[in-house]
């Protein structure tokens, strides 16, 4: 059976920060794959994506090329609609019966997953890897001891890096080398994606 990682997010853009915390998560969880999933309406983000899906779907695919751990799925992107987790998940155990699913999440969202559509069903279905980071350290004493039994904690460094700041940067002709791969920096640049 294989261990894989989903990492869902809007990618609007990639970054190098994305990346770390999906190898961050493989090694605390020994995960064998890296699933990375853009959302097309995030149900927690009210602001829609800047980038189109085509865009960020292939600024991740340009990021991981070479990653051979790392997938890129449109699986959410193909659907209408809020991507709600619940839904991911089951459409992909349906798809990959002979995978152990987990899903990675962020400190900022870890203890917001009880409130989470058909969150007791997703527990009851895969486990979670949260990433710990040292400027938003994670408090588990608010998460239920049913949900602490379903968490893996990755640590991660400090990266203090945000799409948000990116696009700023892109939009204002800065540069984006080290924050995104090159091939996601040449991307944005030859598009115009943010500017």
């Amino acid at each position: 059976m294989r261990k894989v990682g989903i990492m869902g997010g809007t990618f609007d853009p990639i970054h190098i920060g994305h990346m770390i915390a999906a190898s961050s998560a493989m090694e605390a969880a020994s995960l064998d794959e890296v699933w990375f999933i853009p959302t097309a309406t995030p149900p927690l983000k009210p602001n829609a994506p800047l980038a189109t899906a085509e865009q960020r779907m292939q600024m991740v695919q340009l990021a991981i090329a070479d990653q051979s751990a790392f997938r890129a799925l449109d699986i959410e992107l193909s659907r209408s609609g809020i991507s709600y987790s619940f839904d991911t998940v089951t459409r992909l155990m349906s798809q990959y019966p002979h995978h152990q699913f987990s899903y990675i999440i962020g400190s900022d969202r870890i203890h917001d997953l009880p409130t989470w559509h058909r969150a007791e069903e997703l527990r009851s279905l895969i486990s979670f890897i949260g990433l710990n980071r040292p400027s938003d350290p994670l408090q588990l004493d608010l998460l239920s001891s049913e949900w602490r039994s379903k968490l893996t904690i990755a640590s991660m460094p400090l990266i203090g890096i945000s799409s948000t700041e990116l696009r700023l940067r892109a939009e204002q002709g800065l540069s984006l080398q080290y924050y995104v791969p090159d091939s996601v920096a040449q991307f944005i640049r030859g598009n115009r994606i943010y500017g």
